[in-house]
């Protein structure tokens, strides 16, 4: 089915195909063609320009975008969508002076949303996964990453991914599943760490790898959770199994963590709220994508990830949700880019850049999505009549998408 788009305001992130993320300096500007037409055809982008250029030929719609801008569809780089039950009950701990990490010791946080989803039947945690899907992807979410991480026992854990599994099948947005093999220590090995991490190794990434349920490999790098020997034996052990690596660190410590990423050819280095000049250094000196989560310091009230240090550095930098009960309970990536300017200090131009083409990137997906490009995915924002763009950033309580486009094919009630 051919689609033309014609008389839109303004056609935004306009890519060669040869572009797979922009860096610090060129994140400050956004391509964009004005009073412009696109054609799609099924799933892909086939042409797009000024309107007079726009082809004469048979479509079998033609679609008035007048006054509203088309942008592709949010890349979001890292999420915990599949998860059994919500902690609002901790949101309120929070609120009566206690920190995360004071939730954790007494059996909140992850190992909190680990027991509920041991208990969880798979058809029931299926169910609820879907309905937040469904529910980004009306927010224009068109490209996903997606952890484990809260089974903390293989069979839990195996039970995420094959959710993650069934999702991609059933779901036309685009979704990368991540195997988080080491999130926490569950109570029961609390004094046997080591005998906890032997069996990620020899027993659970051999047989995620096996059954083909993961893309990606994680680690919570952090302290009072995994340590950076330990990240790096998980990691490496994960690489054997043909998994990529993609990093927790840097949330609430520098300790090493990000030299160490950079050393283990991570794909992305994620949170990144505490951030020294050393850790700049060594991400200057190798090829990962750091990736802000602005929800989350929003949520716990703790800093957000420097991102004029990282892109005045000439550093690419990536944005996403965090999307989990306990620290983000929320996937709309309009926020996050809302975020991303009124307390990152970044422009309009770069948040967007970095939840698009960047957040494709960072889960490898920036060959298919992330940009208007011919031959890519068919991944659209269409938004309501808006005097500019910055509006999306600006007016952060307000909806201001008319219709999102997953796979060439509009989705219902957006």
């Amino acid at each position: 089915m051919k689609i033309l788009f014609k008389n839109i305001k303004g056609l935004l992130q306009t890519l060669d195909n040869s572009i797979e993320y922009l860096d610090g300096n060129q994140m400050k500007k956004l391509s964009k063609i004005n009073n412009a037409f696109l054609l799609i055809e099924d799933d892909q982008i086939i042409d797009y320009g000024i309107m007079n250029d726009s082809p004469s030929l048979d479509v079998d719609k033609v679609i008035d975008v007048k006054e509203r801008f088309i942008l592709p569809a949010w890349c979001d780089s890292h999420t915990h969508l599949v998860f059994s039950e919500s902690r609002e009950d901790e949101f309120v701990d929070r609120i009566s002076g206690l920190s995360y990490q004071e939730i954790a010791k007494k059996g909140g946080g992850i190992l909190n949303s680990a027991k509920k989803l041991q208990e969880e039947t798979f058809e029931k945690l299926y169910l609820k996964s879907a309905l937040r899907l469904e529910e980004v992807m009306k927010l224009g979410t068109g490209a996903i990453e997606i952890k484990s991480g809260y089974g903390l026992e293989l069979s839990a854990e195996i039970k995420m991914l094959k959710v993650i599994d069934k999702l991609s099948k059933n779901y036309d947005a685009l979704i990368q599943p991540t195997f988080l093999a080491a999130h926490a220590v569950p109570k029961e090995y609390f004094d046997k760490k080591d005998l906890f991490i032997s069996e990620i190794i020899n027993q659970w990434i051999p047989k995620v790898s096996e059954m083909k349920l993961a893309n990606y490999i994680d680690v919570f790098c952090e302290k009072g959770y995994f340590n950076i020997e330990e990240t790096r034996s998980i990691i490496n052990a994960g690489k054997e199994h043909g998994l990529i690596p993609k990093i927790h660190v840097n949330q609430f410590n520098s300790f090493g963590g990000v030299p160490l990423c950079v050393d283990l050819d991570s794909l992305t280095i994620d949170h990144l709220e505490v951030l020294n000049d050393q850790d700049i250094n060594a991400i200057k000196k190798g090829n990962t994508m750091p990736v802000a989560l602005p929800n989350c310091s929003f949520f716990l009230n703790i800093p957000y990830t420097s991102a004029r240090k990282i892109m005045d550095n000439n550093i690419p930098l990536a944005i996403a949700s965090d999307y989990n009960p306990g620290s983000s309970p929320s996937g709309n990536m309009n926020f996050v880019v809302s975020l991303a300017c009124s307390k990152m200090g970044m422009s309009p131009e770069e948040a967007i850049n970095a939840a698009t083409i960047n957040g494709a990137y960072a889960m490898g997906l920036s060959k298919k999505v992330g940009s208007i490009t011919k031959g890519k995915k068919a991944n659209l924002i269409i938004t309501k009549e808006i005097p500019s763009y910055s509006m999306i950033p600006y007016s952060f309580g307000s909806n201001l998408i008319d219709e999102v486009y997953i796979n060439g094919k509009p989705l219902l009630n957006t």
